[in-house]
């Protein structure tokens, strides 16, 4: 039997705002599940269109899945969101990159022909459940040498990364942060930052309620004078600080997708358009390389090379991380088409939604760029892994190859 595959389109994408993970963070008293409810609910009104019942699967990521961000979250947030009991969920873990596994899974089906429309998405909630949290790692990893023991803890893989490129300095990790920093605040100045955010109600014992409309990480008046002074909390005299890293955050995000066909019955938008993927392993000790082989696999499959990428979006875990990625591919560390907007370095990153965030900057950035053709959205993850997507414009007017 032969089968031809679809067209996979972006159509929309949305996020709650991210707040700070501990007793005093704007999420300190609400569900995990509350914020996936939230960007669902928020997909469907942002898209009248879209009868409930044509949504085909529901993805949500967690890397922590117990708790309020447990019991196949896919499946009961859908529930709580409203869908009707017809349509089916699913939760999916790939640690960081928990949201962009979710959005390549829906979407293979969608080119295989057996969803038309999914939504994808990811939620962590920091505060409460912190990174690890029930985890119980087999003694083999360490006793039999299979990772060395700083592979689980991911500033110091981070520290290794330095280790191992020692041109990669403290200085510029603080100045790559401090340009991350910039860039975000002028990105909400202008109204470019805001539009996807949902609004969440939150709830305080003590303050009562409240409406988070901002996000709550970023840190506008960062310098490299303040970067210098910071501890370095995973080796003594190290290079990772709070500064240069992303923090530990609250949040949850979502998209739609479809078949490029479906999407154009429905009257459905189309932000972007998927062109391939890849996901590959890297030692765990230097787990922050992983985006450089994931790239190299996306594009090799896609027959594009790094020259034709007009736009990235990568998840700024730590600093390092994306410097190796910018030195091996040739791109400099201030280079325009890099997070134009900022990273995760201020805006947070909490942990299984940051895909989709990637995704949805990027969505909303090839909107206002019909220059551009080509663009990616990359990540580092946990245990050793990178995790590359590359999307087409739309929009694009055909003055650039």
């Amino acid at each position: 039997m032969s089968r031809s595959l679809r067209e996979v389109v972006f159509v929309d994408g949305v996020r709650t705002p991210f707040g700070k993970a501990g007793p005093t963070g704007l999420y300190a008293e609400t569900r995990a599940d509350d914020l996936v409810v939230r960007c669902i609910r928020e997909l469907l009104r942002r898209n009248p269109t879209l009868p409930p019942g044509r949504v085909d699967e529901v993805a949500i990521a967690a890397t922590t899945q117990i708790g309020d961000q447990g019991l196949t979250i896919g499946r009961t947030a859908a529930l709580l969101a409203g869908l009707p009991k017809s349509v089916p969920g699913f939760a999916i873990d790939r640690m960081c990159a928990g949201a962009m596994t979710a959005v390549t899974t829906t979407a293979s089906g969608i080119a295989f022909g057996a969803y038309d429309v999914a939504i994808a998405g990811g939620v962590e909630h920091m505060g409460h459940h912190p990174m690890g949290e029930g985890v119980d790692p087999n003694p083999r990893f360490v006793s039999e040498r299979i990772v060395e023991g700083s592979a689980l803890v991911m500033g110091s893989t981070a520290e290794n990364l330095h280790d191992r490129f020692p041109h990669l300095t403290k200085e510029r990790a603080d100045a790559f942060a401090v340009g991350s920093q910039q860039k975000y605040a002028a990105a909400v100045a202008a109204g470019q930052i805001g539009p996807e955010l949902v609004p969440v109600a939150t709830r305080s014992a003590e303050a009562g309620w409240g409406l988070a409309t901002v996000d709550e990480p970023p840190r506008p008046g960062t310098t490299l004078e303040a970067l210098a002074t910071l501890r370095t909390p995973f080796r003594p005299h190290g290079h990772v600080t709070a500064g240069n890293a992303a923090g530990l955050n609250d949040g949850a995000t979502g998209c739609l997708l479809a078949a490029e066909e479906v999407a154009e019955e429905l009257g459905l938008d189309v932000g972007m358009r998927l062109v391939g993927f890849g996901f590959a392993g890297v030692e765990p000790e230097v787990m922050g390389v992983g985006p450089i082989p994931s790239t190299e696999k996306a594009l090799a499959r896609t027959g594009l090379t790094i020259e034709d990428i007009g736009l990235f979006e990568l998840n700024e875990a730590f600093a390092v991380q994306v410097l190796a990625f910018l030195d091996h591919f040739g791109i400099a560390d201030d280079d325009d088409r890099v997070n134009p907007w900022g990273g995760a370095i201020a805006v947070g990153h909490p942990l299984a939604s940051s895909g989709v965030r990637l995704m949805t900057q990027l969505s909303r950035q090839f909107a206002q760029r019909p220059d551009v053709r080509y663009g990616l959205t990359a990540m580092c993850i946990g245990i050793g892994m990178g995790g590359t997507v590359i999307w087409e414009n739309p929009n694009w007017d055909g003055a650039q190859a």
